[in-house]
């Protein structure tokens, strides 16, 4: 059974999602505060996180930017539930390693379309290569690291997801839809621009390891990777 995290100070929201996401076979864990939070997910590594942005003590951002830079965490999905719903506030979710924004007031239906769809994209990369070495980058999907000379680039599973993808088919140029059909799903709701987002927060990374462009925008069209 996948173990999901509800982050949410405000009880009526905690009780509405956990209600509907034990019907959906789901087991429950619950933080109210950003302290407790970090707490459980430590402990229990849970499958997903439905963080708050908005919490007492520690807010959900710094809750986000600790999961995000442990390398024994990264993986975890976190979307972000917040009242705050400008474009700004979903970029800055975006840009601190959030995979998913969901504004409130938001439809439970599509709320539990979005975790299934995160859930499931564990498994849509099965018929990729495990092992590939390009020179100075190696990407691990066994072990979901990727490192240049030996030093780990330390990517959330996103980050990582997004590279592994286009590794498998060198400098095949991909479209935003098509990344975010690969990556996110079919299924998925959001604003496309979270594509660019992470794909800058992937280069940003390679960039402090080596001078070497390995993703490439194509002007108009999309991304691709370039080997050397």
């Amino acid at each position: 059974m996948r173990k999901i995290l509800i982050v949410d100070d405000e009880k009526d929201i905690v009780e509405l999602i956990k209600y509907n996401l034990i019907k959906s076979s789901y087991e429950t864990i619950v933080a109210y505060d950003g302290k407790d939070a970090i707490k459980l997910i430590e402990k229990n590594k849970p499958d997903l996180i439905l963080l708050d942005w908005m919490l007492p003590g520690m807010d959900g951002i710094e809750v986000c930017k600790h999961v995000k830079g442990n390398r024994e965490l990264n993986h975890i999905p976190i979307i972000m539930v917040s009242a705050k719903g400008e474009e700004f506030d979903k970029v800055l979710a975006f840009e601190i390693g959030a995979d998913d924004y969901v504004p409130k007031p938001f439809s439970m239906k599509e709320l539990l379309a979005r975790i299934k769809a995160h859930l499931r994209r564990n498994n849509q990369l099965a018929s990729d290569a495990d092992l590939m070495v390009f020179d100075d980058l190696i990407i691990d999907k066994t072990k979901y690291e990727a490192s240049i000379k030996q030093i780990p680039l330390n990517l959330t599973k996103t980050e990582f997801d997004l590279l592994h993808s286009m590794a498998n088919n060198p400098s095949r140029v991909y479209s935003r839809e098509q990344l975010l059909s690969k990556v996110w799903g079919d299924d998925f709701y959001g604003d496309d621009r979270v594509v660019d987002v992470h794909i800058r927060r992937l280069r940003s990374k390679i960039e402090t390891k080596t001078d070497w462009e390995y993703v490439k925008t194509v002007r108009g069209v999309g991304y691709k990777f370039h080997i050397k």
